[in-house]
């Protein structure tokens, strides 16, 4: 069994540490502006989210960060090191998985494991990591024959073999089946547990309601919202949703005049409805779709949640 005592507890910060400072920065290729002055903090020992679909400027975000690529403009402070002056006295410290990790696919695990070691100046034991990553079985295995949820851990544990004060994931758990995904989770918080902080990427609201303390909601190169899921949702939502599948007779004007009904969002083919009188709003739904000779399919009750904030604050769910 995997336990948070293979890796040494990171020492601890002062309080107030900002592990993160990004300040006013813009990135441009060309006439598209990929990150549009932005600006967060992530203290040290969080699991900060940058959540936002394709194209909103995630990874541009982390990869400025992490300096591979220069701002046009802004601050950008890792640790506190000027990411865009000295990104070569940051790489010592930070571990890093990228969205798309190639791995030597023809080196066995502890081979792979064994060279990174190799670039820095400091280094976990090959085995502590394997075991950490619960790698034991495929130690020997090259590459090309993980799965793909066995190639993640793998990542994760290439991001580790410095035992950075902060790591970075881009989109770690695309592609990986639900329990592979949820394996991932489990490091993750284990992570956190052993003082790290985490800033990823991703655009699973589930995800980022799970593992975030704190998340930036990002479309289009901007920060639409900042902030722990409970504060988002309960500073932009005081109403339940009511939703179910979208009625093509049934109009928006209709809709609105329904006892609590406070706004109406569409949704890839379902209806939502913002109300504040939960009971008011079925029963004259049902009056409403009776007249049609409908019944309204799907029919559900939930209080709001980062989907209703992403889609209230775009107007388009994150899938979109």
């Amino acid at each position: 069994m995997v336990t948070d005592a293979n890796l040494p507890a990171a020492a601890p910060k002062p309080p107030g540490d900002a592990a993160v400072r990004v300040v006013n920065v813009f990135k441009k290729y060309g006439p598209v502006k990929a990150v549009d002055g932005i600006s967060f903090e992530v203290a040290r020992g969080e699991v900060f989210g940058l959540l936002g679909p394709n194209g909103a400027g995630k990874t541009t975000t982390v990869e400025m960060l992490e300096g591979l690529r220069a701002p046009d403009s802004g601050l950008l402070e890792v640790l506190g090191i000027d990411v865009a002056r000295n990104p070569d006295e940051l790489k010592q410290r930070v571990g890093v998985t990228l969205q798309t990790a190639e791995l030597y696919p023809k080196l066995k695990v502890v081979e792979v494991l064994d060279l990174f070691r190799s670039f820095y100046k400091r280094s976990l034991p090959t085995e502590q990591l394997i075991d950490f990553l619960d790698l034991g079985e495929r130690r020997h295995a090259q590459t090309r024959q993980l799965s793909g949820g066995q190639r993640q851990r793998l990542a994760v544990a290439l991001a580790l073999v410095n035992d950075p004060e902060m790591i970075f994931l881009d989109e770690p758990t695309t592609g990986l089946d639900p329990a592979a995904r949820r394996s991932l989770w489990d490091l993750i918080q284990k992570l956190q547990g052993q003082g790290k902080t985490i800033l990823l990427t991703t655009h699973y609201m589930e995800e980022a309601e799970v593992l975030c303390d704190r998340l930036a909601i990002l479309d289009h190169g901007r920060i639409l919202a900042l902030g722990s899921v409970d504060e988002l949702v309960n500073k932009r939502f005081k109403d339940r949703s009511v939703r179910f599948d979208q009625i093509a007779a049934l109009e928006d004007e209709q809709l609105i005049v329904l006892p609590g009904v406070k706004s109406i969002k569409h949704d890839d083919g379902v209806t939502v409805l913002y109300t504040h009188d939960v009971a008011g709003t079925i029963g004259g739904l049902l009056d409403a779709t009776e007249v049609l000779g409908v019944e309204p399919a799907n029919l559900g009750i939930r209080r709001p949640t980062l989907e209703d904030l992403f889609l209230d604050l775009t107007g388009r769910a994150l899938r979109d």
